[in-house]
């Protein structure tokens, strides 16, 4: 198998996914050792001066993606900032041939949707109130989001095209009409999203296993799972949708208005 056979084999993809789990699992976990420390989401609070309009968060995640830009992160088609104006990159990144077949990367792109579900998700697995630890919980919000972009990112593109190039016949009509429903329906495995969502309730739950509630905050399993469920595997979805429209793209309509995500 070549290399760029083995990138494409949905088993190895699916692997892979996996293996991104345990990543974000643990970030969330680090996350929810501080409180929800709202100000470090409010503009004007940075502590930055001549910054009213960014909070300690915009700044945290701008510096750290300006940071990765210039070592080349985001020439890795799974690697999708959430900050923009970024420099390129100072050093030469030659990867390899990823088989993905799209013009632009920035098509399959979903930071935004990830971000206001990622803030919500805060409030629910951290303590409520303020323990003024505002520069680590910035931090260990950048490290997850990050995660969870990579995950739904990496599945988007590698799944979408491993899965068409598996049958391209089913694939090519409705891609020709831009009939997102029914790629979507082509794309789905209900009992593979079943056992993904058990798989991180049982992870959650036997990383914390052991663990003193009086020394560290736990966090419920079912908010992770809630999380797959509601954002990380319905995004996903949308981003293999999203990557076959442009892949080939619709001729009677642009693809963003072919296909709408009901959050």
């Amino acid at each position: 198998m070549t290399k760029e056979n083995k990138q494409l084999d949905l088993a190895y993809i699916a692997s892979r996914l996996e293996g991104m789990e345990e990543t974000i699992i643990s970030k969330l976990i680090n996350r929810a050792q501080f409180a929800v420390n709202a100000t470090v989401y409010e503009t004007g609070k940075s502590g930055f001066t001549g910054e009213p309009t960014r909070s300690l968060f915009d700044l945290r995640m701008y510096y750290h993606e300006h940071m990765d830009a210039l070592f080349g992160r985001f020439c890795v088609p799974e690697e999708r900032p959430f900050t923009h104006d970024l420099p390129e990159p100072k050093r030469t990144v030659i990867l390899p041939d990823t088989g993905l077949c799209i013009d632009e990367l920035e098509h399959v792109n979903y930071t935004k949707p990830i971000r206001s579900a990622y803030m919500n998700l805060v409030e629910k697995i951290c303590r409520a109130g303020d323990d003024s630890q505002y520069g680590s919980s910035v931090e260990h919000d950048v490290y997850a989001m990050q995660a969870i972009a990579r995950r739904i990112h990496f599945g988007a593109f590698y799944v979408a095209e491993s899965k068409f190039r598996s049958d391209p016949e089913s694939f090519r009509r409705p891609i020709e009409e831009g009939d997102a429903e029914t790629i979507e329906s082509i794309l789905t495995r209900q009992e593979v999203e079943a056992q993904i969502i058990d798989r991180v309730r049982r992870k959650t739950i036997e990383t914390q296993r052991g663990v003193n509630p009086l020394l560290r905050n736990i966090i419920d399993a079912e908010e992770i799972v809630q999380f797959y469920h509601t954002t990380i595997i319905p995004l996903t979805k949308k981003g293999e949708v999203t990557y076959l429209l442009y892949r080939c793209p619709a001729t009677s309509a642009s693809p963003s208005a072919q296909y709408k995500f009901n959050s």
